[in-house]
């Protein structure tokens, strides 16, 4: 077999039984990574008795896919599983780190092997695990196309961002997508407690309390939890310690960066969930979803044009309020800045989440699109139009009526129909709940205009 497979650390393959020899001062991540499927901890849906993925696992027959998951979920062990499958090359390369020269070398070495194993009747095919492949531009994996689709080559892709939005059309056609998930904080603990037992943490006890304390902190992320546990160990060891507290865990983890992208699906995902938290009336909700996202990095000017859409969409005219307010603290962003218009985005967030809530506007706005696109734009009434144009008529040979202006009626209410012709009597606006004194208003307006009899001047 071509020893052509580097994993992380630059340790090598062993061609012999297929398992990956690793140097005493790799990363404790790496030295317990698990080799064979039965070590494997979580991803019970994508791996479950019977399903392709756990077939072609356990066969030894991979397939090209797409391992699309959360940092630390497993995507590179699952891959790197394949390496000892029989007939099969394993090449392994970062996006990051490669160009489309390399890439089609990868890809000529396929041919290249699959036309030598077929001349010799046998079968030597290619698998080549991308990491991070949402980094390659569509050139690059335009490059990949060809030996995917005529079999030359078979393409294991990881990528932490949605697949549908980060890898061609093409190439993903051809490619199945595993949605990997989260590791639970009890999925993590298992794997904690492995490594312990293993011994290649270190030769310290470690007390419950602190592999609870990581497993509960590490955001389902494996790797961060075993280098957190390796540096609590060193750091133990350097100061004559016989056991791994929580206290020297939680050290280990102090002061780590929060995982948020703002390029990816967290970045949807954590506004989706602000949106719905200060809609739902949850001001704590609210804070918190705000609080990740100012932890992240995001960029402050995205989640303000957020709270003026949902100051609009979300409580309208149930307290007009509510968009000065939005409005206001895009202000404080734009003329204040950061860190000290975080103040600013608080106290819109709460006043937000407890305003009262209606989308009646919204609503009549798109039912009233939805009337223009299945009816048309009838003509504006002639007695609205923008100014007198000589000779223009109703159709009825009379003069065109003149405009009633409601500021010479009592009430400043005229009975005139503002309506076009065919559209005359259509109600789109129903007030919500929380906008009782316009829905009296709007009874009273409406009366007083006469709408209810259709009359027309």
């Amino acid at each position: 077999m071509d020893t052509l497979f580097e994993p992380e650390g630059g340790v090598g393959f062993d061609a012999v039984v297929g398992a990956v020899t690793q140097p005493a001062d790799a990363p404790l991540a790496a030295r317990v990574r698990p080799q064979q499927l039965r070590d494997f901890v979580g991803q019970e849906r994508v791996l479950a008795p019977g399903s392709s993925l756990r077939v072609a696992l356990e066969r030894g027959e991979p397939h090209s896919m797409i391992l699309y998951g959360p940092p630390g979920s497993g995507k590179t062990t699952l891959a790197r599983m394949f390496a000892s499958s029989p007939g099969w090359v394993f090449e392994e390369r970062s996006a990051v780190q490669v160009g489309l020269a390399e890439i089609r070398a990868v890809c000529q070495r396929a041919r290249e092997r699959a036309q030598a194993a077929g001349a010799a009747g046998a079968t030597r095919r290619t698998v080549l695990f991308l990491d991070e492949i949402h980094r390659f531009n569509s050139t690059q994996q335009d490059a990949l196309l060809p030996v995917v689709e005529e079999g030359l080559l078979t393409l294991i892709g990881a990528t932490t961002e949605n697949p549908a939005f980060e890898v061609n059309g093409a190439l993903l056609s051809r490619l199945r997508v595993y949605a990997l998930e989260r590791l639970s904080t009890a999925e993590i603990e298992a794997i904690l407690q492995r490594a312990v037992a293993t011994g290649e943490h270190g030769p310290q006890a470690v007390d419950e309390a602190a592999l609870e304390l990581l497993a509960a902190a590490v955001e389902g992320d494996a790797r961060v939890a075993l280098n957190a546990l390796q540096l609590a160990q060193a750091t133990a060891s350097r100061a004559g310690a016989t056991t791994v507290t929580a206290a020297l865990c939680a050290d280990a983890l102090q002061q780590r960066t929060i995982l948020y992208d703002r390029a990816g699906d967290r970045h949807y995902d954590y506004i989706s969930a602000w949106i719905k938290a200060t809609r739902g009336s949850d001001p704590d909700a609210s804070l918190y979803y705000l609080a990740i996202m100012l932890e992240g990095g995001e960029d402050p000017r995205f989640i303000v044009r957020r709270m003026v859409i949902l100051a609009s969409e979300d409580i309208g005219n149930a307290d007009p309020g509510a968009l000065s307010v939005a409005v206001a603290a895009a202000g404080a962003v734009e003329h204040v800045g950061m860190p000290e218009a975080r103040y600013a985005l608080a106290q819109a967030a709460v006043y937000l989440s407890l305003a009262p809530k209606s989308n009646a506007a919204g609503t009549a706005l798109s039912a009233a699109q939805q009337h223009v696109r299945d009816h048309g734009a009838a003509p504006v009434p002639p007695w609205l139009i923008s100014g007198p144009r000589p000779g223009h008529h109703d159709g009825r040979d009379q003069p065109t009526p003149a405009y009633d202006y409601p500021h010479d009626r009592p009430g400043h209410v005229s009975p005139q129909e503002l309506l076009p012709e065919g559209v005359a009597g259509t109600r789109f606006y129903d007030p919500g709940e929380a906008e009782t004194e316009l829905a009296a208003r709007l009874e009273r307006v409406r009366l007083a205009r006469g709408r209810a009899s259709g009359s027309t001047p």
